[in-house]
């Protein structure tokens, strides 16, 4: 089974190292697995890192017209079985060419499509709307969640049966694998993600302002359309030293983050599946995170992580008190019970043999 992934190549969050790290997985399990990326970015420059063939069609703008034409071409030439395409602007271009195919198509939905655009005008509802009906013409759809699948199933009128719920994974590391931790003075929370609203991390600032505790440090990282206003905000609120941006950085300079970090903190008001909290429980942080995705499928108990109200300052304030006041025993355990929880459930053998099951039975239809 010959099987193309399809993204435009300018991911730089989870939806990056969702595709990574499923054709890393593949290709060491000797799938025949290909990707193509419109324009040269960083998914692109990702996946040769981990020795993935990559394909770039070279889009000349965001709105190549002439980009559908060479993506049919692209795929009834190379002989692929089945495309599985990743992001709105894959899914729109291949919403444009799919019935003059003979590969099947596959969507995966990475997070709320209602949302996605949110705040980007007109032109980001038509997007939507655009993105919704791609979706609804795939032969298959993967949601990260049973929420999601329930959602794209009652709300915007994908077919059940078309619909299956495969939650992400990473491949989880030994102790002696990851950096060991490094002796700081302060309590430092670290929060991973594109700074755009759905991510909340003006929630996150003001509640490190409510619970009035010199020893919290904030850092942040990642870039977007939010970050200009997240600064002013640290500045109208006189919070220079204790919040830091780091922009986007590559996966080593995380992990070196991680290392001197006490807490992970995810304050977003939609996700999937977040990677980012796996990544952070694989490096042996405790985790904060608000009420999205199957949030309780990651953090089953408070013996394992802390739950936040979606959208409340107060409440994720309140978790921060309540970290602030354990032990650095009771934090260390905590993160080890996570951590075997979440490796026994969420590895990305578990999700290839699921998502490589789907399309067996697909390819049967």
């Amino acid at each position: 089974m010959k099987v193309l992934h399809v993204n435009a190549g300018l991911e730089k969050g989870g939806g990056l190292t969702h595709i990574v790290n499923l054709l890393a997985e593949a290709k060491q399990a000797g799938q025949d697995f290909e990707l193509l990326v419109f324009a040269e970015g960083p998914v692109a420059q990702a996946a040769r890192e981990q020795g993935i063939k990559v394909a770039v069609l070279g889009a000349s703008s965001r709105y190549d017209l002439f980009l559908p034409g060479r993506l049919k071409k692209f795929i009834n030439e190379g002989g692929y079985d089945l495309v599985h395409t990743h992001g709105a602007r894959a899914n729109l271009f291949m919403s444009l060419v799919h019935r003059k195919l003979k590969a099947k198509w596959a969507v995966t939905v990475h997070s709320d499509p209602m949302i996605d655009f949110e705040g980007r005008g007109l032109a980001g509802r038509i997007f939507t709307k655009l993105n919704l009906r791609a979706i609804k013409q795939a032969d298959c759809v993967f949601a990260v969640t049973q929420r999601f699948a329930k959602m794209l199933a009652e709300r915007d009128g994908v077919d059940p049966g078309k619909l299956h719920v495969i939650y992400n994974g990473i491949n989880f590391h030994t102790e002696a694998q990851i950096p060991a931790k490094v002796p700081h003075h302060h309590f430092n929370l670290i929060n991973v993600g594109r700074c755009e609203k759905v991510k909340g991390q003006d929630l996150l600032i003001r509640a490190v302002k409510q619970v009035d505790d010199q020893r919290l440090q904030l850092h942040i990282a990642g870039d977007g359309s939010q970050l200009d206003q997240l600064r002013q905000l640290v500045a109208d609120l006189d919070m220079g030293g204790q919040v830091f941006f780091h922009g986007f950085m590559s996966q080593s300079d995380l992990q070196a983050l991680y290392a001197r970090m006490d807490l992970a903190v995810l304050s977003s008001y939609s996700e999937s599946f977040p990677l980012v909290l796996l990544e952070a429980s694989d490096n042996l942080l405790p985790l904060l995170a608000t009420d999205v995705g199957d949030m309780h499928e990651m953090i089953p108990d408070k013996q394992h992580g802390l739950i936040a109200e979606v959208g409340s300052v107060n409440s994720l304030a309140e978790g921060l008190k309540q970290y602030l006041q354990k032990s650095p025993a009771e934090l260390e355990e905590m993160a080890l019970s996570e951590k075997a929880y979440l490796s026994g459930r969420f590895s990305l053998q578990k999700q290839l043999a699921s998502i490589v099951a789907v399309y067996q039975k697909l390819m049967k239809h």
